[in-house]
Formats: C-alpha cells, structure tokens, sequence
C-alpha cells in the first residue's frame, strides 16, 4: 500500500514538472513561429527583388543598345561654350587619341565615345573649381569622324559624313536606292579603325554605339541579301560603322538579241529567267522572227568555249519541249525567217507603189 502510494506521488510529481516544463516552453514557441515566418517572407522579398530587377536591367540594356545619339569622335570640331566665360569659350578639335585640351585645366580631356551633353557635364564639373555654377553647352561644328561610302549600283552613289547612329537601308535610301542592275546582295566591307568606343567593355558608350552583331571588325566583309536589307530585317539591317564602304555589285546579265521588238540585258536576280520569258520580256519576237529556231550561245565556266542551244518557242508553248533556264552571260538571238522578210518587203512596198502617179478616173 505504501509502494502505491509512493508510485502515486511520483507520477504526480513527474506530471506537475512536465507542465511546469510546458508553461517555460509556451512563450517561447511564438516567438520561434514568428521568426520562422519571418525568414520565409524575407526569401519570398528578396526573390521578388531578384525577379523584379532582371527586367529591368534588361530594359536598361535594350535602352542603351537603341542610343542613336552622336558620339564624338577623332577628326570632328567642337564648338564650346561657357556662358559668360567667353575666354573659356572656343572652338577645339578632337585628336586622334579622342582628347581635347581646354583652357585653364591641366593635362589633356577625353571627349571621344561622349555625347555632347556628356561632354558638356565633365567640362562643368571641371570648371567647378574656378567657376560656381558654371554652364557648359558643347556642339559638333564639323563631323569628319564617320565618313562612310555608298559604290556600285545605286542611283546616287557617293561619301557621306554621319552624324548620328544610321543603319545600313537609311543609308542606301540617302544614295537613291539600288539601281535598276543591282544584283542579289549587298556588300559592307569595313575598312576603317577599330572602335575605341568598343575597347573599353565597362563604358555605357561601348554599350550605346549599336554597333552590329555581325560586324566582324577592320579589314572585313559582311554579306547580306539585298531583299532582306530592304525589307528592314533587323539580321540584314545593321548600324553603319566609321570607315565602311557599302558596295551593291551589278546583277548577272543575260543579252536578248536578233529578231526581237526591243533588244535588251536583262539582270538576273532572284527570279529564275527562262528562254521564253526573257524574249517576252524584250517585247516578244519580231514579225519576221524565227521562233523555231532560237540560238542561246553559252559561254563555258572557264570561258574558252562556247555551246549553242536550239529551242522552238512554238514547241515550249505548247509543252512539247523545256523551257530552258538561262544563266549568266546567256546571248538569246531570234534568228530571221527568210520568208516573213520577203513577204514583209512586198507587203511593206505596195502602198509606196499606189501612191505614185496619176491618178486617172474610168469612164
């Protein structure tokens, strides 16, 4: 009875120290709850924060990459003006280093890969020292530093002097466009220095110049489809860099010649141009053209020999015969048919002969 009564007390106690153990732990555990909540919502902020910001350096990016503003470059004039400064103020030619020399600060001033109001900011704080408050205005009098060069078949073929981001179909708009021969592509050879913009990879001006993907520096050649050019496809519509010619090679040709309305090269381009096609494009055959025998004299790849081949235009009409495709440097010649000539003179010299003499009325 007493080993009962003693198990009793001890589970009584043992209870009594669990709940008092209980009432220590109870506030305790709110506040590991908040903490833990805490620290998740903080996970869940910061992700936000990361999500958030990749969009926006994106847009940043992409805002720099769309600049067309004129950046400075060696060779171009700066007219500076430093409002009631007028020793200040003057005209400065940019080095070939890209830098400037201004009055009354030491040492030389980096003006190249600057906008005009970048520059205008850096002299101002410049002159800081000497000036409060000092207002700066910077212009590009003269730009020599981007010329660029439209050549080939184009209606208005010539140098240009950039002064300000333009891509390569604007630039071929300011040379009239291509001209009626112009081939397949288009040509953009870069002959000038490299981009000192570009060299300097933690310069937001590198970033801005827009200078295309596909630019593969001094000294190389981009080819593109002329087609696409003009359509505005942006992988053919590159920015125009310093120093770059732009050359639209003529089309290959093929000659229509002989016995034909009106005797005429035709440029090949992205059409394939068949034998029948090309005489209609040259009015069709004349009256005493020979159709059933028309000559296409080609040339060999190696241009020493040359290959005749006869076709019957009434033959491919009617889908009895090829119509063959032409290629470059093709000569087509409609032969002449004896008798349509002869019937040709007769007819043509009957009205010559009724309108000569007296004319005499029968009784």
């Amino acid at each position: 009875m007493e080993r009962k009564e003693a198990i009793t007390v001890v589970s009584v106690a043992s209870i009594s120290k669990s709940q008092s153990l209980g009432l220590r732990l109870f506030p305790i555990i709110p506040c590991a709850l908040v903490l833990i909540l805490a620290h998740v919502l903080s996970g869940r902020v910061i992700a936000q924060q990361v999500s958030e910001a990749a969009p926006m350096a994106r847009v940043a990016s992409t805002a720099l990459s769309n600049d067309t503003r004129y950046r400075i470059g060696p060779g171009d004039v700066l007219s500076i003006l430093v409002r009631k400064a007028p020793e200040l103020s003057g005209a400065v030619r940019v080095d070939q280093r890209g830098m400037i020399r201004i009055p009354m600060i030491e040492g030389e001033v980096r003006a190249s890969c600057r906008t005009e109001a970048e520059l205008a900011s850096q002299i101002a704080t410049l002159y800081l020292e000497y000036k409060q408050n000092p207002s700066v205005d910077v212009f590009v009098s003269e730009f020599q530093s981007r010329p660029v060069a439209v050549i080939g078949a184009v209606n208005a073929a010539g140098q240009f002097r950039l002064q300000r981001q333009v891509r390569l179909l604007e630039l071929l708009t300011f040379s009239g466009g291509p001209s009626p021969v112009a081939g397949r592509v288009i040509y953009v050879i870069h002959t000038g220095e490299p981009n000192i913009c570009k060299s300097n990879s933690n310069s937001q001006s590198a970033v801005a110049a827009g200078d295309s993907e596909t630019s593969v520096g001094p000294g190389g050649i981009v080819v593109y489809k002329l087609n696409d050019t003009l359509k505005g496809k942006e992988e053919a519509n590159p920015f125009v860099q310093a120093g770059d010619i732009i050359r639209l090679p003529e089309a290959d040709q093929v000659f229509i010649i002989g016995h034909v309305n009106m005797p005429k090269v035709i440029p090949l381009r992205d059409k394939t141009i068949t034998v029948s096609w090309a005489i209609a494009m040259a009015g069709g055959a004349a009256r005493d053209g020979k159709t059933s025998r028309v000559r296409i004299i080609r040339q060999s790849p190696d241009g020493e020999t040359k290959q005749e081949i006869f076709v019957d235009l009434g033959a491919i009409e009617k889908r009895k015969a090829e119509d063959i495709a032409l290629i470059p440097n093709d000569i087509v010649e409609v032969g002449s048919s004896t008798s349509k000539t002869i019937l040709g003179i007769l007819t043509g010299s009957v009205p010559g002969v009724l309108s000569q003499g007296v004319i005499r009325v029968i009784p």
